[in-house]
């Protein structure tokens, strides 16, 4: 098992990057989380780029990226799929600037309602040219961590496992916010988890639990061959 804090990579200009490999049956080199990428300086993209990393998939809504602090290193491909599907009115006027959204209690409902955008970025991870892929989001939690919590239990990383991962990002957030002196209050979300009678941490944990991932990346539409893909790819 493998939890510990050695896993973060020190991408300069980014706040939230660690490698996923080792967790599971996931080989290191072959799948990096993070946050905003376009933040990082040309050192960060040359460490990007000696890590291995060949693909950058950006998970987050049109009018969120930033212009690039540096040039992206030649061959880089970028792809982007807006995962939230904030069109979805009737899923986001719940969870839209609500506490919950900030805390793993809306990873199940959002994989239940968006079966077909987590399915995307799979294929999207299976078919990117040979070399490591990073997908990121604003902060490399919420976003990220859903994609995260797919591909983990594709390869077989147990629930705790999972949690224990997503846990290591909220230290990571609060400095960010305090880098770029911007007030971070988790009041609210401490608020709202206790309200509910549980933890964080345990509300990773069941939505890793109730995911059955080979299932439901078919039933979003990853066909046979590009789910076989996929697991060679991560884990081969």
């Amino acid at each position: 098992m493998v939890t510990s804090t050695g896993r973060f990579l020190d991408w300069e200009g980014c706040f939230n990057v660690r490698e996923l490999g080792g967790l599971g049956d996931l080989s290191p080199g072959r799948a990096v989380r993070a946050d905003a990428l376009d933040r990082l300086t040309t050192h960060g993209w040359t460490a990007l780029a000696d890590h291995g990393v060949r693909t950058v998939i950006d998970l987050r809504n049109d009018g969120e990226p930033e212009p690039d602090r540096a040039p992206r290193p030649t061959g880089l491909k970028t792809v982007r799929i807006a995962l939230d599907g904030i069109e979805d009115r009737d899923f986001w006027d719940v969870w839209w600037g609500r506490p919950g959204f900030g805390t793993p209690a809306y990873f199940r409902p959002f994989l239940s309602r968006f079966p077909e955008r987590v399915a995307a970025v799979a294929e999207a991870v299976a078919d990117a040219p040979p070399g490591g892929v990073a997908f990121h989001c604003g902060l490399g939690r919420d976003r990220t961590g859903i994609i995260a919590l797919v591909l983990l239990r594709l390869m077989g990383a147990s629930p705790e496992e999972i949690a224990d991962d997503h846990g290591l990002s909220e230290p990571r957030v609060r400095a960010m916010y305090a880098a770029r002196e911007r007030p971070y209050d988790s009041t609210e979300i401490e608020e709202y988890v206790a309200g509910l009678g549980t933890t964080v941490h345990r509300l990773a944990v069941d939505a890793a639990r109730w995911l059955d991932p080979e299932p439901y990346l078919r039933a979003g539409g990853l066909s046979a061959p590009v789910l076989l893909r996929l697991c060679r790819r991560l884990g081969g």
